[in-house]
């Protein structure tokens, strides 16, 4: 079954960006746009005149894409499964 798309406008910074999306995801869109926007604005507020526009976009990229690389460290669950399995191994032996 097709998703229900929708077409919004995201205001993200200084513009306005037309998008086509699934109707759910419609709440994860306008928050990504919020956080874009808040970022920039910080950097931009913070180094306006001293970097051009192009180098804030890449520190809010680099600010934004970091916090999704810790979340998704914290998220890795390799680790644990790799004990789990190392001690269900150990376990199997015992009871043999």
């Amino acid at each position: 079954m097709d998703k229900e798309k929708l077409h919004i406008r995201l205001h993200v910074y200084d513009e306005e960006v037309e998008v086509t999306i699934d109707r759910d995801e419609e709440v994860y869109y306008r928050a990504a746009a919020k956080l874009i926007t808040d970022r920039y604005n910080r950097y931009a507020q913070a180094y306006k005149g001293r970097k051009g526009d192009h180098t804030i976009s890449l520190m809010t990229l680099i600010d934004i894409a970091l916090m999704y690389e810790r979340q998704k460290g914290q998220n890795d669950t390799a680790p644990y499964d790799t004990i789990l399995s190392k001690l269900t191994s150990e376990i199997d032996e015992a009871l043999k």
